[in-house]
Formats: C-alpha cells, structure tokens, sequence
C-alpha cells in the first residue's frame, strides 16, 4: 500500500468536497479529495428514483457553472444533479480520488499534522477537512420491531412503489422526502398512511417568485441560528412535477391518511399522538407569515408582482385531522410497509481527535473546529440557514478555505 504526503485532506467527494477543492485550489493549497465511492454518489444511489432537486436549478447550483440541460425554472433530477457534479470536478481539476476509504484520522505525536489509514494506503496532512455531510446514518426510531411483520426501510432505501410489497403504506415524517414518497405511493395506487409532525410548510412559489427567491430577498438564508425550538423542524416542499407548494389538504383529498407523530407499538397496533391538528395549523402559520412578509417586501420596495389572493384559501381541514386516528392495527389495515423518513445523523468515528461534544457533534465556529487543524464542511446550520444546499456549501467552503491558507501561512513563516 502507498503512503503519500499532502497539505490538506478533503474526505468526501460530494458537494461539499467539490466545494472545498475549488476554494483551496485558488488559495493555492495544494490538497487531495478521498472519496469511497463515486463523486456524489449519494445523489446517485441513496435517493428514490423520482426525485428532483428541492431548488430550481437557477438556485441549486454553484457560481461557476449552470445546469446544462436544465431550464433555470425547473428542477434538476437526482442524476442530472450527480453529472453536474461530475462535470464540475471536470472543470475545476478536482484532485479527488474515487474508490478510496478513508477509516481513520488521528493526530500525530509530537509533530504537526494528522495520519490518515485509507484503503489504499496511508496519507499525512497538515490539515483535514471533513466533508462527508449530514446524511451519514440513517435513523429509524426503535418502534416497531424487526418481526412485526410489514416491510420497513428508511427513506434513503426506498426506490419506487414496485420495490414494496402490495398493500398498504404507512410514511412516517413529513418533511420534503416524506411527503414526495407518500404522494408517490398514493398516486401508483396504493393506501397510504402519513404521520405528520412538526414542519416549516413555505409556499413553492409566491407572486410570480420561487420560495428560494422570497427567502433569499427577505434575508432568511443569512440567519445563523435556527429559531429557538426549532433546530429539528423539517421542512416540507418539493420540486416534484414541476414544483408545488405541498398542502397536506391536498395529500387527504388524494386519498392519503394523515395521522399525528408515530408513538408506541404494542401487540400489533401503532399509536399516534393527539398533535396532528396543532401540526397542521403550526405548519399554516408557518406558511402565511411567509406570504404576510413577501407582501410587506413588495409594499416597501414598490414591485410590480401580480397578487395572489387564492394562496391563502387553505380550505377546510380534512376528517382524518379533525377525527384523527389515533391507533392503528397494521396487518388489520392492510399495512405491510413501513418507510421511515425520520432523518439522519452524523458518523464521525473515522476522526479520532478531539472535536466533538457528548452527542457526537461538531464543536466549530463556522466549520472551523475547537480541534486545530481539522475543519467541517456541509453541515446544516454551519454558518447560517443556507449551509446544507448547494450553493451554500460554496460560499461557506471559500471561509473555510482562507482559513486554512491563513493558518498554513503562519506555520511556513
């Protein structure tokens, strides 16, 4: 096996990488990618079939290069996203390395620097940088044993409505993936079942103008902290079938179920909580102070923007949410999948240094670590609300990126 020396360690070969790989190439840091897979190979093999960018690709993209064969407007699927990458790499000359695992980071005794073990081998660096984003772990809530009988995978797993046996779908999680799949599973025919929890519920577009473009003119990309309550909430829209607000009015007029967050399960029979009416209205509430400011934004400013009166007709609320469901047999029911859309967390157990709090967590100011040296990139909330998209992880890598270089200037003065 090969043993090489570089500046700086990127792990991961994902957007995050690619970001950090151009910054530190215009700082003129020399540097090396390690990517186990492919370049964005989540993109390509952890998403269901249909997906589509959340963002229009206009929005969804780096500075340097636009989608080719996407119209500004519309959103880009899950393989246009992963040749986009592609291409990017392509065009900045991206030293990334494919195929290459990296299993653990340590620091050096007695020198500067880190030693990293890889599959193919080992690599010092002066510095590392953790690019492998947020979708590291899937997390499906210890509910519902293994035996119980119906299906279950996590949202990362499921491809298509073939893939599940016959019969009913229950979809737990109610942000951008639950919702999609859900809608997915009930428009091939299928009963679904929706449980539906706390959720940011923002219009897909508002007087004539993406909800990317409302939040960026209103400020709301820039927040460094989430609301107080609200680190957790998800965040409910879709750019499926050419992008639309998600109603959950809607989703029941279909034919959906929607039922409040999933509790306990015992002798067969799932219990929800009492919370999916307080959900559903919180998540209104959500969407029409958005429109209150949008249109206080176009009073101010003096915009011609066609009004739009119908987005605050939201209609009655459904008999599921004002008679809700409160247990449900499964095998009764007919249910014989479940798919948990309940998230992610961070696996860091290949960086074994010392920059991380009794939760597993980062401890970082702006990607930058309490450990010197090691930096995180990708991340949600990393420095403000845009962190985790595309072109959020971009400008946020450029900070990251100055302050390797500075740092590195200090230890060759």
């Amino acid at each position: 096996m090969s043993s090489e020396q570089v500046e700086a360690l990127v792990v991961g070969g994902g957007q995050a990488g690619l970001a950090m790989s151009e910054h530190l190439s215009e700082c003129g840091v020399p540097h090396l990618v390690l990517e186990r897979n492919r370049i964005a190979e989540r993109w390509r093999t952890e998403r269901w079939d249909s997906l589509v960018a959340n963002g229009p690709a206009w929005h969804d993209r780096f500075p340097g290069l636009e989608f080719p064969d996407v119209a500004p407007g519309e959103f880009a699927s899950k393989d246009q996203v992963a040749a986009y990458f592609e291409a990017y790499a392509e065009k900045i000359a991206a030293p990334v390395r494919t195929g290459v695992e990296v299993t653990s980071v340590r620091r050096h005794e007695g020198r500067p620097g880190f030693r990293a073990e890889t599959s193919d081998g080992t690599v010092d660096a002066r510095f590392v940088i953790a690019a492998t984003g947020p979708f590291q772990r899937p997390v499906i809530p210890p509910i519902v044993s293994a035996d119980a009988g119906p299906v279950q995978l996590h949202s990362s797993g499921y491809r298509n409505p073939e893939q599940l046996p016959e019969g009913a779908v229950l979809v737990v999680g109610a942000g951008s993936s639950g919702v999609q799949i859900a809608e997915e599973l009930r428009r091939a025919g299928r009963e679904v079942y929706l449980s539906v929890g706390p959720h940011d519920r923002p219009p897909r577009s508002y007087r004539d103008r993406d909800f990317c473009w409302w939040l960026g003119v209103l400020g709301k990309w820039d927040a460094e902290t989430p609301p107080a309550g609200a680190e957790h909430v998800t965040i409910a829209v879709s750019g499926a079938r050419g992008g639309h607000t998600v109603d959950f009015r809607a989703l029941a007029g279909l034919g959906i179920t929607l039922v409040g967050m999933t509790g306990a399960y015992a002798d067969g029979k799932l219990s929800f909580a009492t919370d999916l009416a307080k959900n559903i209205a919180a998540g209104d509430e959500n969407y029409l102070a958005l429109l209150d400011e949008a249109d206080a934004y176009v009073a101010r400013n003096g915009l011609d923007l066609p009004e739009e009166p119908s987005a605050r007709e939201l209609g009655p609320d459904p008999e599921c949410v004002t008679d809700p469901v409160l247990e449900l047999d499964l095998a009764a029911a007919g249910v014989t999948s479940i798919v948990w859309a309940t998230g992610f967390a961070v696996d860091y157990s290949w960086l074994q240094v010392d920059a991380f709090d009794e939760n597993g967590r980062p401890k970082h100011r702006r990607g930058v670590s309490v450990a010197p040296g090691v930096y995180f990139i990708g991340l949600p909330w990393l420095a403000r609300r845009g962190s985790s998209f595309i072109w959020g992880v971009w400008h946020d890598a450029k900070f990251v990126a100055d302050h390797v270089a500075i740092q590195r200037g200090y230890q060759n003065f």
